[in-house]
């Protein structure tokens, strides 16, 4: 008996001590799941999570809007709309729905199932970015597994090409890459936010966890711009490029008393809805970024050198017989022999030789200060991405020549804008309102700087009168029931082997009413073809058609009356200006 009981009561122990074993382990389990679960201990708790997190939590960007840019009336210049990006995981989609989806979205079919292909081995392929919601409904209602779409912003411009050149592109994450959409990016851009959401295995979103940070709209921008006048600018150039086979034509508009550019245009565009049509050299706003030799319109300037010496008035006169003379080697001619002329005359008749008497008599100490206080060869400093400084020879000292031909607008180089801006200088009593882009109130505006006094922009402003006035080259110029001043240029193209005879630039600068002038237009033809290709000839009628528009759309009254002029016998007295004019 004692043998058995002894066997039983070991046997109890080896239980017991099992027992205890497991229960042992049992709490062990328990405590580590606990400390797991439960602490924030190594590989603890906080550690699973994140590798949980890490498994099945996503974060997604939320697309932040653009603001809009407007016109000075509020007119919607480029504004982002609500479209949607289609992707797809290849290895949930059924390539058996490719066809439906190439036909849903207007795809080629054997490009899409070619990058399927591509992509097949992958969870991750675009299908098509900028879907209107319009055109994605039917493809998101036929329910195709592994289809994603995900909101995005498409940038959209009413104006299309009228406005093209100025506000620019945004390149597919709405970002801006060219013009005032670059330029003030930093203000459009709004900050994207950022939410967190729970996927499956597959990769797709089963559960909005929430939103870690709102997303912060950009601000909009209010040019100074009105479309109107663009419009009637644009139209002006598109029909003069037609009817002159010019390569282009540019145009700018400004309010010399505020600075505020109204209208700045380009022809040939592109519509920037429609990328097939870029190209580099459409999307080029040649008003800012392009220099050319002003030719002529520069006289404006050198004859406010003359004046501020004290020793010439609109009446000096020059003996510019026999319509020709030589300076060091190279001859200057007039298109004829114009005999005496007054300062006033020499602008309006655009004489070479009076220019150049006039240049050679006050000096490069004399006209290089004016060309300097203008801003001659200085940014405007707008803010227009890529804009041109422009050229001015700073040397020490100008031979003759070099000083006869700055004083008539070669070998010095301006940009629309620039010479606009010269111009505006002229029509403000001598103040020269920096240039800008922006809808500004009074108060904010950047002080003017004088330039000159108002006295010598008043007498100057009456010698320009002179040029649109009968027998000035820029008679084409008048506008019905105002008053206009301004001057023609006409200028040799440079080529390889120095000025070429064949290919010119036609300018015309001016401003209206001339008593009381305010609004500045400079136009700019670009190589125009034909018999009569000089600045009076080709730009100042587009400048009177331009002005004429415009003043009726401002609404500025009459401030004479109508003079008969007869156009036929304008265009055969312009037909002979000078082809430096």
């Amino acid at each position: 008996m004692s043998r058995v009981a002894g066997e039983v009561q070991a046997g109890s122990w080896r239980f017991l001590l099992c027992l205890a074993f497991l229960l042992i382990l049992a709490v062990a389990l328990i405590g580590r799941l606990a400390m797991l679960q439960l602490l924030d201990v190594e590989q603890g708790q906080q550690f699973l999570q994140s590798q949980g997190d890490a498994r099945t939590v996503r974060y997604a960007q939320i697309p932040a809007h653009r603001g809009a840019i407007l016109d000075r009336n509020g007119q919607l210049l480029a504004v982002s709309t609500p479209v949607l990006t289609l992707s797809l995981n290849p290895q949930q989609f059924d390539v058996s729905n490719l066809d439906t989806l190439a036909r849903l979205l207007a795809l080629d079919v054997k490009e899409l199932k070619h990058r399927f292909q591509q992509y097949q081995d992958r969870q991750f392929m675009y299908v098509k970015k900028h879907v209107t919601p319009e055109q994605a409904a039917p493809v998101l209602a036929s329910g195709m597994p592994g289809l994603v779409a995900q909101r995005d912003y498409k940038r959209f411009y009413p104006a299309a090409d009228l406005t093209a050149q100025l506000i620019g592109l945004t390149g597919d994450s709405d970002t801006g890459l060219s013009g005032l959409e670059l330029a003030f990016d930093h203000v459009l851009s709004g900050t994207p936010g950022r939410k967190k959401y729970i996927k499956d295995r597959s990769g797709k979103a089963i559960r909005d966890v929430g939103i870690e940070s709102t997303a912060a709209d950009g601000r909009d921008v209010r040019l100074s711009i009105d479309l109107r006048l663009q419009y009637v600018q644009y139209r002006a150039l598109q029909s003069v490029v037609a009817k002159s086979e010019a390569m282009g034509a540019s145009a700018i508009t400004i309010d010399s008393h505020t600075g505020e550019i109204l209208a700045v245009s380009n022809y040939p565009s592109f519509n920037p809805n429609d990328r097939s049509t870029f190209s580099a050299s459409a999307a080029r706003n040649r008003v800012f970024v392009d220099q050319y030799e002003p030719g002529s319109t520069l006289k404006a300037l050198t004859a406010v050198a003359a004046l501020e010496t004290g020793r010439y008035s609109a009446d000096t006169v020059f003996n510019t017989s026999p319509g020709w003379m030589v300076v060091q080697g190279k001859t200057f001619k007039d298109p004829v022999d114009y005999g005496q002329l007054t300062l006033a005359g020499v602008l309006a008749k655009s004489s070479q030789i009076g220019t150049t008497q006039l240049a050679l008599d006050i000096g490069r100490d004399s006209l290089l200060p004016v060309l300097q206080r203008f801003g001659v060869g200085q940014p405007l400093g707008i803010g227009f991405p890529g804009e041109t400084a422009g050229l001015l020879p700073q040397q020490s000292r100008w031979s003759d020549i070099e000083q006869a031909t700055l004083a008539f607008g070669y070998g010095v180089t301006v940009s629309p804008a620039q010479l606009a801006a010269f111009y505006g200088a002229i029509a403000n009593s001598g103040r020269l309102q920096p240039l800008t882009l922006v809808a500004t109130a009074k108060a904010n505006r950047p002080p003017a700087m004088p330039v000159t006094t108002p006295a010598i922009a008043s007498e100057l402003r009456d010698m320009l009168g002179t040029v649109t006035a009968k027998g000035g080259t820029g008679i084409l110029a008048n506008v019905p029931g105002f008053s206009v001043a301004g001057k023609t240029g006409t200028v040799h193209k440079a080529g390889a082997g120095g000025y070429d005879r064949k290919r010119y630039i036609a300018w015309f600068a001016g401003m209206a009413p001339a008593e009381n002038p305010r609004f500045v237009t400079v136009v700019m033809v670009n190589e125009p073809k034909g018999e009569s290709v000089g600045g009076g000839a080709i730009a100042a009628p587009v400048f009177a058609d331009m002005t004429a528009a415009m003043l009726r759309i401002l609404g500025e009254a009459p401030n004479q009356q109508s003079p008969v002029i007869q156009l036929a016998a304008a265009r055969q007295s312009v037909a002979g200006e000078s082809s430096d004019g």
